[in-house]
């Protein structure tokens, strides 16, 4: 282990749990513990993080490692690469892929609300926090983290996406009041809505274009699949409407039953309004992400596809006009 050279300028660092270091994987990323105000090399970029490595942490009772901030990029692909594989891995004891599972998320609801939502006050959020606690908590069941691996390591991004629509979902709904086991079933059914995109090949996920017919009638088995896949896991009607219906339109031009109007249950119109905007905000294949202003406006012309209060309050919460 040796020093930062003292003649360089101070790099800043991100704390990570070691568990996100996964064993017999390289990363484009050097790993550093901290000891007083100092930060001292642990593992090199171009060393092969082992189980020696991870196992002598866990043996000092490290509770958390350090990656230089300008080395962000890296170590963010290098989860997106490994964090479905590790999850899935039996081999690793069920609370040790928990953990890593809710650290990868909470990482990522955390950033939502620092950069996507920044205007929520502390008050909110301390309201709503438990509810997000509770909510991902349920995905570190060994037959939830069954689920959840395969369709992380298909799509890391239909993932990222699925935590933020959680996020949105979970915000909007509080807002209009809706609290308790309602609303966490509602937050489980948002975060697992893309859940049958595990079964979309990844050519169609990944292609920049028009999809072809046959590739759209694909795409829109999705959320019959997620049901399927979700039938063994202990989730009330709520959360199962969330994943089946979430394309649904209003004037019942959606998908996969045409739904409209008041038949659609009132959390999953408030879930479709969260998917699409985050959908238009996020980067996609061929699609750069529109700005906030820019998706709203979109989604302001798209008469019939959303109910119009969801969408109120979406803007709403998004400007922390609701949130008082």
């Amino acid at each position: 282990m040796s020093n930062p050279s003292p003649d360089k300028a101070a790099p800043s660092y991100f704390s990570i749990s070691p568990l996100m270091i996964f064993p017999e994987t390289l990363g484009r990323f050097s790993v550093y513990l901290r000891q007083g105000e100092e930060y001292v090399l642990y593992a090199d970029s171009e060393e092969r993080f082992s189980e020696r490595h991870r196992r002598n942490l866990h043996d000092s009772g490290v509770k958390e490692v350090f990656v230089k901030s300008e080395q962000r990029e890296h170590f963010e692909r290098y989860v997106e690469s490994h964090l479905g594989r590790v999850l899935g891995d039996e081999a690793m004891p069920l609370a040790e892929r928990a953990k890593v599972f809710l650290d990868t998320t909470t990482d990522l609801i955390k950033e939502v609300f620092d950069e996507r939502l920044p205007v929520i006050t502390n008050g909110h959020f301390a309201r709503i926090r438990s509810v997000v606690e509770q909510s991902i908590r349920f995905f570190t069941g060994e037959r939830a983290l069954a689920a959840m691996a395969p369709f992380i390591s298909h799509d890391y991004k239909s993932y990222t996406h699925s935590v933020h629509v959680f996020v949105y979902g979970v915000a909007v709904l509080h807002s209009f009041g809706v609290t308790g086991e309602d609303l966490i079933q509602a937050g489980m059914g948002a975060m697992l809505h893309d859940l049958g995109k595990t079964r979309v090949p990844k050519e169609i996920l990944a292609k920049r274009g028009q999809l072809s017919r046959a590739e759209q009638e694909v795409l829109r088995n999705h959320p019959l699949w997620g049901v399927s896949q979700c039938a063994s896991l202990p989730m009330s009607q709520m959360a199962f409407n969330c994943i089946l219906f979430h394309h649904e339109r209003m004037d019942g031009e959606g998908y996969p039953s045409r739904l409209s109007g008041e038949h659609i249950p009132f959390p999953v119109r408030v879930i479709a309004v969260c998917n699409a905007y985050d959908n238009l905000t996020t980067d996609r294949p061929g699609q750069p992400a529109l700005s906030a202003f820019d998706a709203l406006q979109t989604m302001r012309t798209e008469k019939g596809a959303f109910d119009l209060d969801a969408f109120k309050r979406l803007v709403q919460v998004l400007s922390g006009a609701a949130l008082v």
